[in-house]
């Protein structure tokens, strides 16, 4: 009589079933919580902007026209073209999930953050200006200036 010890293949291929099966449940769950994440972070991301603008006119006079104004300098001291008030990663223009924008205006600036993949990264877009008002689109389309502000939750 032999007498084996372990598991037989059956047995590892049911373990290894009821193993895919709750993965594919906990996937929906797990992609929802990352956008959440993303989301609350293109906020974060949105008001760090702001508070280096304010800190740019301060400084300067004026508002800062692009991402790259705000960015640390490459050498030596900051100066207008590289002030030193934000990180190189949110300065390149994409950080987690979102696509971020700066543009001047006559009267300030218009930051908008999109998501690089519309229901993937992020569900929704956000735009804001020099008064500081966040506003959201829920649409693939993006928001702006007419699109609904962002409630506190």
């Amino acid at each position: 009589m032999r007498s084996d010890k372990g598991f037989s293949l059956l047995e590892l291929l049911v373990v290894i079933a009821i193993i895919l099966i709750i993965m594919t449940m906990a996937l929906p769950p797990i992609k929802e919580a990352k956008m959440q994440a993303q989301e609350t972070a293109a906020l974060r991301a949105v008001t760090t902007i702001h508070t280096a603008q304010a800190q740019y006119q301060s400084q300067y006079g004026k508002f800062a026209p692009t991402l790259l104004n705000l960015a640390a300098p490459t050498s030596g001291f900051p100066t207008a073209s590289a002030a030193g008030l934000i990180g190189p990663d949110l300065a390149s223009g994409e950080r987690s999930g979102y696509r971020y924008n700066l543009m001047p205006t006559e009267e300030g600036y218009v930051l908008t953050a999109r998501p690089v993949a519309f229901n993937s990264t992020g569900r929704r877009s956000f735009y804001s200006d020099e008064t500081l008002v966040l506003r959201q689109s829920s649409t693939p389309d993006p928001a702006t200036a007419a699109s609904p502000e962002v409630q506190a939750r």
